[in-house]
């Protein structure tokens, strides 16, 4: 069958009746459409739209107002919840109300009423047909005052946070002439704080507990710089220290051991040497800067340059001691002296008298040792601290104990005829005689490395009267 003919513009005619119907019906949809939005909109003019719901529940028909006081009701009820805050450095305390704690209500309101109200037509129409056949739901907002926080927690801040201290080390022929040791610092995690308070909205607002714990976390910071990295000689760590005190030493005794800790402090010991105090310090006179203080001569108290040095050696002795590394010589006081028990029981001193009584050890660490020191002038207190690298042993200290003891003699008194007549200054106290001993054990991944005793043997001393018989 031969279909009819029809011509070009017969077609041409059909297409263009066609694209003015389709385009009518276009328009009369959109004008359907948009004159629909226009009613919607004025039905539902200053409530927020249909179909819109906040963590579950329909806000729809409801206004901006009526959103944010339900929010706010909710957050009144918890109002009164306290808060404690709780750290090493102490507890502080605030509530709910104080922090602003809770559903964020001016956010989730102004979110609400805004949905399908942007100035984009086509969002709007799909935003409103989405909430009409399936809803919408927002997810509940919270927040807190981060300036009610922070303040609460500042009082801790000035407690706990501490800057790191960066690793300082200077050395110039073979002293160190800066050192510093690296340190942590600390500070309050505020992030993680943060993190506790926003886990914890949903169960908080929900359950209404009258108290909530919040442990304050404390995070290192670490310096850039690190004892270990500051020079390549294995001077990393602390590896022993000791002190003692001086307390009631008379001015130019305490010039002495401030001298003579001075000039200790910054020496380096290599691996394998040994160090010889009366080396290190070098000649004790009036020469090298020495004032004149008590010391023991001949069985007399008299006056003579550096009285004060063996309170510098006996400090040394306990910090080598503590730091576990073998005494080749050592030599107790011939009499038990009272500074040096100020803080310690007998037998824990160490005299020098140069060139014949020294005090030395060796340095079997495998890396240099740093001798440092530090004088507290309130307290009277001199200490020396031992850097090196910790090889990890171990030691062990026995407590002094003393086996016999002599009564002191009656008091001495010296005649000074530079003083004047009736004047008396005590320059000894008395003590009595003692055999005391200590036992030390050191030793490494079990086993012994030294296990020694200490043997001191002290003559009873008397009371010492420096009397005055100038005219």
């Amino acid at each position: 069958m031969k279909l009819p003919h029809v011509k070009k513009k017969h077609l041409k005619n059909l297409s263009k009746e066609a694209f003015w119907f389709l385009t009518g019906a276009t328009i009369a949809t959109i004008l359907l459409v948009g004159f629909s939005i226009s009613i919607f909109q004025t039905v539902n003019k200053n409530v927020v739209y249909p179909g819109i719901f906040i963590n579950g529940i329909s806000f729809g028909g409801k206004t901006e107002k009526d959103v944010k006081g339900y929010f706010d009701n909710n957050n009144n009820r918890i109002a009164n919840t306290k808060f404690i805050f709780i750290s090493p450095a102490g507890n502080v305390e605030s509530s709910a109300a104080q922090l602003n704690y809770g559903y964020n209500s001016n956010l989730l309101a102004t979110q609400a009423y805004s949905i399908g109200r942007s100035k984009d037509i086509l969002s709007n129409v799909s935003l409103v047909l989405q909430a009409y056949i399936s809803g919408i739901n927002l997810s509940p907002s919270y927040s807190y005052s981060q300036d009610s926080i922070d303040s609460l927690l500042a009082p801790l801040e000035e407690k706990i946070n501490m800057e790191a201290v960066e690793a300082l080390f200077s050395f110039e022929n073979g002293r160190v002439i800066a050192f510093r040791p690296s340190t942590q610092g600390k500070e309050i995690d505020k992030e993680s704080i943060k993190k506790q308070l926003d886990a914890r909205f949903a169960t908080i607002l929900s359950n209404k507990p009258k108290t909530v714990d919040i442990e304050i976390p404390i995070k290192n910071i670490e310096p850039k710089i690190t004892t270990d990295k500051a020079n390549n000689l294995g001077i990393k760590e602390l590896i022993g220290m000791g002190t003692s005190l001086y307390q009631h030493s008379i001015p130019n005794r305490i010039f002495n051991v401030n001298l003579a800790t001075s000039r200790i402090n910054g020496v380096l010991v290599a691996p394998g040497d040994t160090f010889s105090f009366n080396q290190a310090l070098g000649d004790i006179s009036a020469f090298t800067g020495y004032k004149q203080a008590y010391v023991i001569e001949n069985g007399k108290t008299v006056l003579g340059d550096g009285g004060g040095v063996c309170q510098v050696s006996t400090t040394f002795f306990r910090s080598l001691l503590n730091a576990g590394l073998p005494i080749i010589e050592r030599r107790a006081h011939a009499y038990r002296v009272g500074y040096y028990e100020q803080d310690s029981l007998p037998g824990l001193d160490a005299t020098i008298y140069s060139p014949t009584v020294d005090l030395k050890f060796k340095n079997d660490t495998g890396n240099y040792i740093l001798i440092q020191s530090a004088i507290d002038p309130i307290q009277q207190r001199l200490t020396f601290f031992l850097y090196g690298t910790n090889d990890g042993r171990k030691t062990e200290i026995s407590t002094p104990v003393i086996t016999s003891q002599t009564p002191a003699p009656p008091p001495l008194y010296q005649d000074d005829s530079t003083r004047p007549k009736g004047s008396l200054e005590q320059t000894d106290f008395a003590a009595a005689g003692a055999n005391v001993y200590f036992t030390r054990i050191v030793s490494k991944n079990g086993k012994t490395l030294i296990s020694e005793r200490f043997d001191s043997k002290y003559r009873p001393w008397q009371a010492i009267y420096i009397r005055g018989t100038k005219e």
